[in-house]
């Protein structure tokens, strides 16, 4: 004898509420709660070396020879570009 649509749902919700009661407690609320404060705390120490991006357009050459300097350059090219530029402005300032 085949079943009743009304069983076969039936049968279906009785599955899926076995498979929830099986499930566990997600991380947000057991254990892993406490990380979100400390990703929270992490984010607020950082804002005092917060990098913005910046966009400019430079000739190929130059940028070819940045990434060269920059292979070699312990922070990359974005160390090696804040190093120059501020050194540019130091310099700079007295003219």
């Amino acid at each position: 004898m085949s079943l009743k649509k009304t069983d076969m749902v039936k049968n279906l919700a009785k599955k899926l509420d076995g498979k929830m009661k099986s499930a566990g407690i997600p991380q947000r609320f057991a254990q892993g709660s406490s990380e979100v404060g400390a990703k929270r705390e992490l984010r607020a120490g950082n804002t005092a070396n917060k990098l913005v991006p910046v966009a400019c357009r430079l000739p190929a050459d130059l940028v070819n020879q940045l990434r060269d300097r920059a292979v070699g350059h312990e922070g990359g090219i974005n160390a090696l570009v804040a190093r120059v530029l501020a050194e540019w402005l130091a310099s700079s300032k007295g003219s």
